[in-house]
């Protein structure tokens, strides 16, 4: 996304000076020289694809251009007094590039590690079934793999039906208060799995852990929006989806020890696998009540009486965010949406080619990768064997996830980098489709690994998603229908591997290359569609006068990506 800022009349404003506060809020005798508003602010560096931008000095201004620049802009941009940073928002405000990367150090290791943390919480008990699998979980509870797709289906349907609700609380109540409730209700769920005795009690436990877990994703990042650029989050998302892949190897290692108690006092090992897991969960969601702040300039608490940022330091945060996008200061972070705000978000036509390849884009691999374990039962491994030869898929993924991640930034390409997935799975897939019951075990799991190890991409798409909202409200909505469409693939994809097509799959990888192939085609499409949009405002918008244009801003009634300035990202 990019909003084009307004042509600034030249100027020059009196140079201010600001003095540096300690954590007690006492002036410190270190003065910080802040230049004159206007021209001396940072050119847009970080508007720029990643092997564009030059190399910067500690020393130099970091403050970025924008809206909050121009007098008259800044009055229709400015934060409201309800915003609850608007004390620490300041148009003449100026930082070092040192500065700023000490400020964003601090949020990494104090936001995002435990962000990671709670999010490796939430892939440990949703995956953890797989684990189970190898320890003849489907046979003990006298089950098919029909019934073992039935309780996938569940589990994503309530998934996806949560979505929504749990952010609309979320934006209710503070998501540092609800994402914590969440992770304490869904462990409670979790860890009663040990007492599961037939398929009704299995399907019962997958419906409730799905609604538990609803929500949680859009939450966090929603949550991790108010201290980070649009151009930062993507590569936070991909560190942050690194836990998904984390939690399923750190997760094969405490399988096979704790799937070894099986027999102990008479007990299956998965029924452990169960209790251990919910209850570490449980743990870091009590734990998150204490490790959420609010906001940026809400770190305070009793058990944290100087909190963790001083008062630069919150100003450097809120400035450089509002710059960067000044819609997060539509809304605070403990103001509910109404119906109007809901549906003009679901009506919003521009969003929904994103939401359309939420549905399909991780079709072709998911499948293989959620009977990666089964496979290798079948194909004669042992649990042990099988847990461990889920390994290497792990380690794969999480390679490839960082690197098409980084990619997207570098070559400032979203469509570019997802589609390496479709590209990825689709010589695979085919390989697939031609193996007999004559190939080698050894073939066999090399192709499933390489598949199973695809390039994860989807923090791109979150990120694109909630790019193109352009609005806190927007974004809630947004990213709840996304990952509501998403859900959905995921309910496709549980029932395309069937027990009588068992154990080659053939008519499912048959279907799996045909979606693959439509895939490829529908990022085309898109790619035409956002090009198109972005191509007819260039050209309405540099026929307009400066006049025009200002008028425009302050007279319009369009609202987030409606407006003229308003480009896609794609």
């Amino acid at each position: 996304m990019t909003t084009i800022l307004p042509k600034l009349p030249g100027r020059v404003f009196e140079e201010v000076s600001e003095k540096a506060s300690d954590v007690d809020g006492e002036l410190d005798t270190k003065s910080v020289d802040i230049p004159p508003l206007g021209v001396p602010i940072s050119d847009d560096v970080t508007r720029r694809p990643l092997w564009k931008r030059r190399k910067v000095s500690p020393d130099e201004i970091a403050t970025q251009p924008s809206v909050f620049d121009d007098p008259a802009t800044l009055e229709t941009y400015r934060p409201p007094p309800q915003y609850e940073n608007s004390h620490r928002f300041d148009p003449l405000f100026r930082w070092t590039w040192g500065e700023e990367r000490s400020v964003v150090r601090k949020i990494d290791f104090r936001i995002m590690i435990w962000a990671w943390i709670m999010f490796f919480s939430l892939d440990l008990d949703r995956s953890n079934i797989s684990q189970a699998n190898t320890d003849n979980f489907l046979n003990d509870l006298h089950m098919t793999t029909n019934d073992f797709n039935l309780g996938n289906t569940l589990f994503k349907l309530c998934f996806l039906i949560a979505e929504l609700p749990s952010q609309l609380i979320s934006k209710r109540v503070g998501p540092d208060r609800w994402i914590p409730s969440q992770m304490v209700l869904w462990s409670i769920v979790s860890f009663s799995q040990y007492w599961i005795k037939d398929r009704g009690t299995f399907l019962a436990t997958r419906c409730l852990l799905g609604f538990m877990q609803g929500g949680f994703i859009p939450d966090v990042i929603l949550y991790l929006s108010y201290f980070y650029t649009k151009n930062e989050l993507p590569v936070r998302l991909a560190w942050f989806w690194v836990s998904n892949y984390m939690s399923h190897m750190i997760g094969a290692f405490l399988a096979t020890g704790i799937l070894k108690l099986r027999g102990v006092h008479g007990v299956a090992g998965w029924r452990y696998l169960f209790l251990i897991e919910g209850g570490l969960t449980g743990l870091v969601g009590l734990l998150s009540f204490v490790m959420m702040p609010p906001g940026p300039t809400q770190t305070k608490a009793w058990w944290r009486p100087k909190g963790w940022f001083n008062e630069r330091e919150e100003k450097i945060m809120v400035n450089r965010v509002l710059r960067d996008d000044p819609s997060k200061s539509d809304m605070h972070n403990r103001q509910g949406l109404t119906l109007k705000n809901i549906w003009s978000v679901l009506g919003d036509w521009r969003q929904w080619p994103i939401y359309l390849l939420g549905l399909t884009f991780l079709i072709p691999v998911t499948p293989p990768q959620t009977y990666l374990t089964l496979s290798l039962r079948h194909l004669g491994f042992n649990t042990t064997e099988s847990n461990l030869l889920s390994i290497p898929s792990i380690a794969l993924g999480t390679i490839n996830l960082l690197i098409f991640c980084y990619m997207s930034e570098y070559i400032d390409s979203r469509i570019g980098a997802m589609l390496t997935l479709q590209l990825w799975a689709l010589p695979l897939l085919i390989a697939l489709r031609t193996f007999t019951k004559h190939t080698s075990n050894w073939v066999v799991f090399a192709v499933v690994t390489l598949i199973t190890g695809f390039p994860y991409v989807h923090p791109i798409q979150v990120a694109w998603a909630s790019t193109n909202s352009y609005s806190v409200g927007g974004r809630t909505v947004s990213a709840s229908v996304y990952n509501m469409f998403v859900q959905a693939g995921g309910i496709v994809s549980a029932n395309i591997y069937r027990s009588d097509d068992k154990p080659l799959y053939k008519r499912g990888n048959q279907t799996l290359i045909g979606i693959t192939v439509m895939n490829i085609v529908l990022y085309g499409l898109t790619w035409v569609f956002y090009r198109t949009i972005n191509k007819r405002r260039d050209r309405i918008w540099s026929e307009m006068t400066t006049e025009e244009q200002q008028e425009y801003l302050d007279t319009t009634k369009d609202k987030g990506n409606q407006r003229l300035n308003f480009r896609f990202s794609y």
